[in-house]
């Protein structure tokens, strides 16, 4: 019977001496809120616009912002396809790593959208009249950023909605990539206006080239800035989807140069990209695509 009262005594006091066990701190095993909201709450998931603009404004910007993430989403998918090896993203980017336009198109694509389109032209700059009187070269800006006045915030002038246009007509109506102006359409306009903001520029994306000749001429000498560049990101997801998705195999290049400017006669493929496709293997060169000369 003692045997059986210490043995239990000790059972009660081994028990005792157990650790407890441990207590999270109610912070660090409950990251959400007591709502269990989801994680991405508050997100803006459509582009804001300003009550400034009106019914047909607005219809105007929604359409080109839809195309805008039309564009981006295609230019992104090109590059997750054929990395850096296609022909055009060599025209554009050199050999540069596809890790950073990927990301640029991404933001567009699927960023959080709390940015600001207005038409009420706040800060005087549009200084449209009538462009039917005056002409649409005298018009004034198409649009603007609004910088310091406003920095999620872009101005939509007049002039936009009696130039701009439509990817239903990319490669008609007499435009190619060469030598068409990146504003042509709304959606390419509207990438550029996005990458001014903070919120998808990042204070990166930046305009290192002006024209056509400047993008190519800095990707021949595959200059680092040519994947965080304004102008080169438009040229680029403007030829991708010509070629992949408006004429299909075709798109409409223009004419091709070489890094002296001089225009060269044939296949474009060799003035696109910094080596001839021939230097690839069979396969290499069947499978990536290649630059029209039509």
């Amino acid at each position: 019977m003692a045997a059986l009262k210490t043995l239990f005594l000790f059972a009660i006091t081994a028990a005792t001496a157990l650790p407890s066990p441990m207590v999270l701190d109610r912070k660090e095993s409950q990251p959400l809120s007591s709502s269990n909201a989801p994680w991405d709450a508050g997100a803006t998931t459509q582009f804001p616009i300003h009550p400034s603009c009106n019914v047909t404004q607005r219809r105007q910007i929604e359409q080109g912002l839809n195309e805008t993430v039309e564009l981006a989403a295609h230019a992104k998918a090109h590059i997750l396809r054929w990395g850096n090896e296609s022909d055009i993203y060599q025209k554009y980017f050199g050999n540069r790593p596809s890790l950073e336009p990927i990301g640029a198109f991404d933001l567009i694509a699927k960023g959080n959208r709390d940015v600001l389109f207005r038409c009420d032209n706040p800060d005087g700059n549009c200084q449209l009249e009538d462009p039917f009187v005056q002409g649409l070269t005298e018009a004034g800006y198409a649009g603007h950023w609004r910088g310091e006045n406003g920095t999620d915030e872009t101005v939509i002038c007049e002039l936009s909605y009696h130039t701009r246009r439509s990817l239903t007509t990319m490669c008609a109506l007499g435009y190619n990539i060469a030598e068409s102006e990146t504003n042509v359409f709304w959606a390419s306009d509207l990438m550029h206006r996005l990458y001014h903001m903070p919120a998808f520029g990042q204070h990166w994306v930046d305009h290192y080239a002006d024209d056509y000749e400047e993008v190519v001429d800095m990707a021949k000498s595959n200059k680092t800035y040519s994947t965080h560049d304004s102008e080169a990101l438009q040229y680029f997801a403007l030829e991708t989807y010509a070629y992949d998705i408006a004429v299909p195999g075709v798109g409409c290049p223009g004419p091709q140069h070489d890094s002296n400017h001089a225009e060269v006669s044939g296949s474009s493929s060799a003035g696109a990209s910094p080596t001839s496709t021939t230097t690839q293997s069979a396969s290499a060169a069947s499978d990536i695509p290649e630059v029209s000369s039509l």
